[in-house]
C-alpha cells in the first residue's frame, strides 16, 4: 500500500507541476496576444504550438468572441484550475487515506 501511495502522490505532484507550468504558458500567449511579435520567434513558436491545439478547440465548441476578444484562454485556465482541484486534490486525499 505504501508504495502506490508514493506512486499516486508523485503522479499527483507532477500533474500539479504540469498544469501550473501550462497556465503560465497560457499567460504567455494572452500577454503576446497584446503586442506585434515576431512569430518566427523560437519561444513564440513554442508558445502557440503549445496553446494553439486546445485554444482551437475551445473556440470551435464555445466561439465565444467579444468585441475582438477572445475568451477561449479563460476558459481553458478555468478548466485547468477545475482539474487541479478536484483531480490532484483527490490524488492527494486518496494518497491519505491509504497512508
Amino acid at each position: 500500500m505504501f508504495l502506490l501511495a508514493n506512486f499516486l502522490f508523485a503522479a499527483a505532484k507532477v500533474l500539479d507541476i504540469i498544469l501550473t507550468l501550462y497556465v503560465f504558458v497560457l499567460i504567455g500567449r494572452v500577454i503576446i496576444s497584446w503586442f506585434n511579435v515576431d512569430p518566427d520567434k523560437p519561444i513564440v513558436r513554442f508558445i502557440y504550438g503549445a496553446t494553439e491545439p486546445l485554444l482551437a478547440r475551445v473556440r470551435g465548441v464555445l466561439p465565444f468572441s467579444v468585441g475582438g476578444f477572445d475568451f477561449s484562454p479563460i476558459i481553458v485556465w478555468i478548466a485547468i484550475e477545475f482539474v487541479r482541484r478536484f483531480l490532484v486534490q483527490s490524488l492527494y486525499d486518496l494518497v491519505n487515506a491509504l497512508r
